[in-house]
């Protein structure tokens, strides 16, 4: 797994954190993202502190996650396309994100302070997408890779979409054990 992780972050993750959805795909694709981010605290969770690589791993996991405070938008909420600031906010990757800086926190990997008013401020933006019968709304359907930012802007959204509701599940129960 560390194998695995390491070569992705060195061939995908650009030198400001975030992680193309693919080499002929320069956009920084929210779930693409959610899913990189995700992976991070799964692996440092079962990484024993001795292993030779762990501080590669959580270097890449912290450069990340740097990022991700740069690009959460005002309301908590993280778009789209991650740093597009006319991209519409998406659930799915907001809930990734918030399940990854959650759990930084919580284990230490991160700073208090600045992370967890982000996991904060994130989570009350998430929840107000959850209707009454537990359907998240603002889920973008499956995506493929393009070569269009306007692909990715006119993506679908479908309420209650199964892409939304593990990222939105990993944040509730992160953010419930955190102290």
């Amino acid at each position: 797994a560390v194998k695995q992780v390491l070569a992705y972050t060195e061939k995908f993750q650009e030198p400001n954190g975030l992680f193309y959805h693919g080499p002929e795909s320069k956009f920084f694709w929210g779930r693409g993202n959610g899913w990189c981010a995700a992976a991070f605290p799964e692996l440092l969770a079962v990484l024993p502190p001795s292993h030779p690589r762990r501080d590669a791993v959580l270097a890449a996991y912290r450069r990340m996650m740097e990022a991700l405070l740069r690009h959460q938008a005002e309301s908590g909420m993280w778009r789209q396309l991650v740093d597009d600031l006319q991209s519409w906010p998406e659930t799915s990757c907001t809930g990734m994100f918030l399940f990854a800086l959650s759990e930084g926190v919580r284990n230490g990997w991160l700073p208090t302070g600045k992370y967890r008013e982000a996991v904060d401020r994130g989570w009350s933006a998430l929840a107000g997408y959850v209707d009454a019968e537990g359907r998240v709304a603002e889920v973008c359907v499956g995506t493929p890779r393009a070569d269009s930012r306007q692909f990715y802007l006119d993506r679908p959204r479908r309420p209650g979409d199964p892409h939304g509701q593990a990222g939105l599940l990993w944040a509730a129960a992160s953010v419930d054990r955190l102290p």
